[in-house]
């Protein structure tokens, strides 16, 4: 199968979140498993390309055209990436967003991406079977194949799949933007575009994508309910039978104790001697002396609600009292850096915080910390508490979405793999704390709950065989 994923950023090129982690890694095995894969995303500042494919292509974008160039990145584990170069629209600081807010031409932007798209594939030899688009920066892609597109034979047999990594964000924009995108306003009303009084781009894609997949089991059902549907659980449930749950994969050629160039000693399964220096080693990191009896949780998150920051504003302190000791590392909200600062100042001893994000780091905490805390709200998959199994540091994570998936509760099982709690309350999360609390100060039970996540397999391998399948079946 010949299959064009299109998206908005891509591990190694362009990075804000997991989208790019997903993007960077599914082509690859998808190659892997005999089929060709491309991927297409825009050219952002600081991005070098190898050569220019195709020095202008003219888009057609509401009523002005724009002229746009192709350039093909560096490939990645035999995967050819082509960058759409535009400056106007991509030459800028930050990816969506400055200064905390959103670029106001985003829809703009990101329309131009499903349009070069489309005109990319159609300077190929032979039409792409399945464009995978992701997320609501390209879920115009099967609007516009559907309509601008709908009489080319070139597009005959094409079919195209969304993923929707995180429903929260749904590229919502004024009616006004319409024609600025050349969308005929006859799409604006409610089984389509409107979305109270205003458009979606996502709803748009979850409308005329041929297929829809989400990163979880877990997270496909969850969608469709009230609470985690954005509003849009309506139009999810109408398409209830072609969305489909495919669990994210971790590249363990990344992410590995084994293998780990930032550990200070590399461990496994069969020999944990090395992780013990790895904690010595992150207390050290974070300026921490007198914490290498204390179980340590590790934190790597964008600090936010729906990350569980409240809760942890709530119990934090009291953890720390209770025998836990803490480092944290990310950005978000002002006044959860602002908590985790001063909890810092409170308790040097125990508490570390890093306002900032860096990879080594984080593979650092992966390998050096004893726990590591999801609380979120929602988690539509989630990589870190598959890292973590992976690290033998175990996941005290909330029971949804991908997190739900690939956690086993110890309590439950001799065969568990780290601690979930199921209402969203400060309480229910200190109790599971507590619980892993309880077990790390048993170290023979300690010891078997670490090795039963390490020998846990989220590899890729798995998922892209699902992918592959769900391909097959739009095919």
């Amino acid at each position: 199968m010949r299959v064009l994923y299109v998206a908005s950023e891509a591990v190694p090129i362009a990075k804000t979140g997991g989208l790019a982690d997903v993007v960077g890694a599914l082509p690859k095995f998808i190659r892997q498993l005999g089929h060709e894969a491309v991927v297409l995303i825009p050219k952002y500042r600081g991005v070098k390309s190898r050569k220019t494919l195709l020095p202008s292509l003219t888009i057609p974008l509401g009523n002005s055209l724009r002229f746009c160039a192709i350039h093909e990145a560096e490939p990645v584990d035999d995967v050819r990436f082509f960058l759409v170069d535009y400056p106007e629209f991509y030459n800028r600081d930050e990816l969506y967003r400055h200064a905390g807010k959103d670029y106001p031409d985003n829809a703009e932007r990101f329309a131009l991406l499903s349009l070069a798209a489309l005109e990319f594939a159609k300077r190929a030899p032979l039409p792409p079977q399945v464009i995978h688009c992701n997320d609501w920066q390209t879920a115009l892609v099967p609007l516009y194949l559907k309509t601008f597109y709908r009489n080319d034979p070139f597009f005959e047999k094409t079919k195209t799949l969304l993923t929707i990594h995180n429903l929260a964000y749904q590229g919502v924009f004024p009616r006004s933007t319409m024609p600025r995108l050349g969308l005929p306003l006859d799409l604006y009303n409610s089984e389509q575009l409107e979305f109270y009084g205003n458009i979606n781009l996502l709803k748009a894609g979850i409308v005329f994508a041929d297929k829809l997949s989400t990163v979880s089991e877990k997270y496909s059902q969850e969608i469709r309910t009230v609470e985690f549907g954005c509003g849009l659980e309506g139009v999810l449930h109408m398409r209830a039978a072609d969305l489909t749950g495919i669990l994210n994969g971790v590249d363990y050629s990344e992410w590995s104790p084994e293998q780990d160039p930032w550990l200070v000693s590399n461990y496994s399964a069969e020999d944990l001697r090395g992780k013990q220096q790895c904690k010595v080693d992150l207390l050290n990191q974070f300026g921490i002396q007198d914490s290498h009896d204390r179980p340590l949780i590790g934190i790597i998150s964008r600090m936010a609600d729906q990350k569980g920051f409240d809760l942890l504003h709530a119990v934090a302190g009291t953890m720390v009292q209770e025998g836990f000791s803490m480092v944290v590392l990310g950005t978000g909200e002002e006044r959860y850096t602002r908590f985790f600062l001063s909890l810092q100042e409170e308790y040097p001893e125990y508490v570390g915080a890093k306002i900032s994000y860096d990879e080594w780091l984080a593979h650092k905490i992966e390998g050096g910390a004893d726990l590591f805390l999801m609380p979120s709200r929602f988690e539509p998959c989630g990589l870190n508490q598959i890292y973590s199994l992976r690290y033998g540091t175990v996941p005290v994570v909330r029971a949804t979405g991908g997190l739900d998936d690939t956690i086993q509760d110890y309590a439950q099982s001799p065969n568990g793999t780290g601690f979930k709690f199921d209402r969203y309350l400060p309480e229910e999360l200190l109790t599971a704390a507590r619980r892993a609390m309880e077990v790390y100060r048993t170290p023979a039970r300690w010891t078997e709950l670490v090795k039963n996540g390490m020998k846990r397999d989220f590899s890729w391998h798995r998922s892209a065989q699902l992918y592959a399948k769900l391909y097959e079946s739009l095919v």
